[in-house]
């Protein structure tokens, strides 16, 4: 039998390991249970980092070969080695991983290795090489993270049908990479390959990309990739994948049915969206309700129907982002030590990393108008700052969504250069209620791509200078 502890958690990805060192902060004596060899989870191992590590990669190489001599640096033709670009990802991920193994340690935090299994109130089963323990604990914290959807009928060997695991480490660029799935994790790992070589098809069931994101922006999102070379099959499905040859065969149809179609590819990314991972963790023995989605359920509290067991992150509703399972962490860590946590799900950046970035907060036009919310517009684009046209980084603009009577900020859009990290000024505003004549006012450093933020705040009363 081992030690007792106030708390066990459940996964160390990002909402794991900060509930575990918040917790740890809080004077509580922790440990947590991750079933793979380092912490980190899915979003530090194989993906967040790694694949932020290829996408700047990739930006570097494509500015290498396109983009420099624009700026009178003349370095012809640059040479993939795609080994050493995988080793430099590969590094970063080490990085990250060793840092958390640190902050484990400096909080005096215990670890056990196997697949964690609730038995109950207090008691957690961990199942490792060694054989299997049960640890006493006064909370239990569930943050297993979420898996890869999978479409019925395509086998993935993540080779040559892969999903985003194993398009982050493919052993050559593909002469033909299709993606299935407009969202965030299609769009960022085919804009990769793309820059690296490929030709990227993405199929879409939908009749848009990015579904969730403001309509305007997706729109203007989608013009700017398919320029950049990226191809788009809209409101079609895949019905099959075969391998044939040396190559796949992937059958698509219109959504609504129709006429089938072939196209070849050499790579095909299954990028369908996640689900929630709750394999092994024994929830129906232990008597822990899940929704309709198979999602962990629990109350305002982040508490499960089994009281004194928790979940938070992506196995909770909600988006399924590394930093609203941090918050999570925090904020469930905070509560059980007796504290007021709370996350507010209305202020939740959401960044897609691509080239040029797209970043939001807030509320989209169309959730507004479903609601019946009342609200005026600004907006700026990036062809009339200074910063962008002396960058070359003109592409893009800042939409503002702000009440029509009280002016305070509904929700923000970016798409340009660094937009996901522009973002978090409207962000802090929208924390505090406050109103875009707020962040009108406030000055901004001059040249820089921020002043299009304030310009897009000022746009909201038709009051914009620079347009």
């Amino acid at each position: 039998m081992a030690d007792s502890f106030d708390l066990v958690v459940i996964g160390t990805g990002p909402g794991g390991y900060v509930c575990a060192i918040r917790a740890a902060q809080l004077g509580m004596k922790v440990a947590v249970v991750e079933k793979n060899p380092t912490f980190g989870g899915t979003c530090l191992n194989i993906g967040c980092i790694p694949s932020k590590a290829l996408l700047h990669a990739s930006e570097e190489f494509e500015k290498a070969a396109h983009h420099l001599s624009e700026l009178g640096i003349d370095i012809g033709a640059p040479k993939l080695d795609l080994a050493r670009l995988m080793a430099f990802k590969d590094e970063g991920v080490e990085g990250n991983v060793k840092g958390v193994e640190f902050l484990m340690k400096k909080n005096k935090i215990t670890p056990f290795q196997g697949v964690g299994r609730i038995l109950g109130a207090g008691k957690v089963e961990v199942a490792g090489e060694n054989g299997t323990q049960t640890i006493d604990t006064k909370a239990i914290v569930i943050a297993t993270g979420s898996d890869v959807a999978r479409l019925p009928g395509i086998d993935i060997d993540e080779k040559d049908i892969v999903t985003s695991t194993g398009a982050l480490s493919l052993e050559k660029v593909p002469e033909k990479l299709l993606v299935i799935g407009a969202g965030i994790i299609g769009l960022e790992l085919g804009s990769v390959w793309r820059r690296l070589g490929a030709q990227v098809i993405v199929v879409e069931f939908l009749d848009r990309i990015t579904p969730g994101m403001d309509a305007e922006i997706a729109k203007n999102f989608q013009r700017i990739l398919k320029k950049q070379g990226m191809e788009f099959l809209l409101s079609t499905k895949v019905t099959k994948v075969e391998k044939q040859g040396q190559g796949l065969k992937v059958t698509t149809e219109p959504a609504k049915g129709g006429e089938p179609k072939v196209l070849d590819a050499d790579v095909v990314l299954v990028a369908v969206g996640r689900v929630p991972y709750t394999e092994g963790l024994g929830l129906e023995e232990a008597g822990i309700r899940r929704d309709n989605k198979g999602r962990v359920d629990v109350d305002e509290h982040f508490q499960t129907s089994m009281p004194g067991i928790y979940a938070i992150g992506d196995v909770i509703r909600g988006p399924m982002l590394a930093h609203k399972g941090e918050d999570e962490g925090v904020a469930v860590a905070e509560i059980i030590a007796g504290k007021a946590g709370h996350v507010n799900y209305d202020v939740i950046p959401n960044v897609i990393y691509t080239s040029p970035e797209l970043a939001s907060v807030g509320k989209t036009e169309e959730e507004l108008k479903e609601a019946g919310v009342a609200y005026k517009v600004g907006k700026f684009p990036f062809t009339a700052n200074g910063r962008a046209k002396a960058n070359k980084t003109t592409e893009g603009f800042v939409k503002f969504l702000a009440d029509a009577k009280t002016d305070r900020v509904l929700g923000c859009h970016i798409i340009g250069a660094n937009a996901g990290e522009m973002i978090h000024e409207v962000a802090v505003l929208m924390e505090f209620g406050g109103s875009s004549e707020d962040l009108a006012r406030t000055c901004h450093a001059h040249p820089t791509l921020s002043e299009a933020v304030k310009e897009a705040a000022l746009s909201v009363e038709n009051r914009a200078i620079h347009m």
